[in-house]
């Protein structure tokens, strides 16, 4: 929003301390969307967040002091004040079934994946402390699927090098993980 727009926001919101309702229904119009779009985003609920986007801009019409001027625009303002009452909101729903009967269905093993991402971390840390020349070779064979010739082409390297830096990259990386 340009400087103007966020002064006219200022403008609007003296307005409706004087009681405008033009002024608050320029605010309206102005924001009422985007209040029942973070409300319903996070309620994904039409009623719910229609319910919370009213309840704010009636906010707004009794109290638009509670706008503090200097800390951001009207409308960054609204946004964070409609996703707080719509955290609200859900904090309040009552849960139609019992929690026991209840399953969230997961697609991901977290176990598993938590299992991978330490297993990785050790790989990362290994493949750090091997020499850059292994470092590279590795990369090319197993990043970029090169075969070993094509690793000692384009490195220029002997093939034999370049098996050998492979072969002790990998055992440091076994030795690294069993650790």
């Amino acid at each position: 929003m340009t400087g103007a727009a966020a002064a006219s926001d200022e403008a609007l919101i003296d307005r409706v301390q004087s009681k405008d309702e033009n002024a608050m229904g320029a605010i309206f119009d102005r924001y009422a969307t985007m209040v029942y779009s973070v409300a319903l985003r996070v309620l994904k609920e039409p009623a719910q967040a229609e319910d919370v986007m009213q309840e704010i801009l009636l906010q707004v019409w009794n109290r638009p002091d509670r706008f503090a001027r200097g800390r951001g625009s009207l409308g960054a303002w609204l946004a964070v004040v409609a996703r707080n009452r719509a955290i609200d909101v859900l904090r309040q729903r009552r849960p139609t079934e019992s929690c026991d009967e209840v399953v969230l269905a997961s697609a991901t093993n977290l176990a598993s994946e938590v299992e991978q991402r330490a297993m990785m971390e050790k790989v990362r840390g290994v493949m750090n402390e091997l020499p850059e020349e292994q470092q590279r070779s590795v990369e090319l064979a197993f990043f970029e699927g090169l075969s070993h010739s094509e690793i000692a082409a384009r490195t220029g390297d002997p093939l034999g090098t370049v098996k050998t830096r492979i072969r002790a990259a990998l055992t440091s990386l076994r030795r690294g993980i069993e650790a």
